[in-house]
């Protein structure tokens, strides 16, 4: 797979390591996958990310989570928005995730924020994923 979309990689590793049951996953890093990483860890669905600086983009580590019974805290993470297809929503259209429990994350005018903060500010964009 070429790299035309590092954040359809970052959430492809994501769901593999997930799947495999392992306790982390490193990817190149970037802006964008460092605010994925941080709205992951605020709405409770990865333990917690780390940034490791290496002379290019550095390095994203993402610790996944896990229940008592091993099951993944991330039972589902969707690329929406791709480099061929972008998808845009207004403030008035953005998307709720299985009634709520499940996330989309947004890019918007005021960074890359989760569904609810969106909701709250008022502000449209472009849906990056949906978590759940």
């Amino acid at each position: 797979m070429s790299m035309t979309d590092p954040i359809a990689d970052m959430l492809t590793r994501i769901r593999n390591a997930s799947s495999a049951g392992k306790k982390e996953v490193s990817m190149p890093s970037s802006k964008m996958k460092l605010r994925i990483a941080k709205i992951l860890k605020e709405e409770g669905f990865i333990e917690d990310y780390s940034f490791k600086e290496d002379n290019k983009q550095g390095i994203l580590t993402v610790y996944l989570k896990y229940a008592e019974d091993k099951t993944p805290a991330i039972y589902h993470i969707e690329r929406v928005s791709k480099p061929g297809r972008r998808v845009y929503v207004g403030k008035d259209s953005i998307p709720r995730v299985l009634r709520g429990i499940g996330i989309a994350i947004l890019s918007t005018p005021r960074g890359v924020i989760s569904d609810k903060t969106a909701r709250e500010e008022g502000v449209g964009g472009e849906v990056i994923c949906y978590v759940w």
